[in-house]
């Protein structure tokens, strides 16, 4: 049994400066279109957006990665 195309969301929580989110985001388009100069359409429709912190629904998203950062930070030398 085939199953019909939908929407699904691939959420990605980082803690980064905005140059390194930048980057990061090119890459992903480099992961989802490979070869920018394609005929349309793409066989995969997709969309991908980068958005701070402060401009997320949620009111404290992605706690545990907050965690992580700040246990790290000690860390490092």
């Amino acid at each position: 049994m085939s199953e019909s195309p939908s929407i699904w969301e691939v959420r990605l929580g980082i803690h980064a400066t905005r140059q390194q989110a930048e980057e990061i985001e090119e890459r992903i388009v480099g992961l989802l279109c490979p070869d920018p100069d394609h005929a349309p359409p793409c066989p995969i429709p997709w969309s991908v957006s980068l958005l701070h912190g402060s401009g997320l629904e949620e009111d404290a998203p992605y706690p545990e990665l907050v965690e992580q950062a700040e246990a790290e930070k000690h860390l490092r030398p």
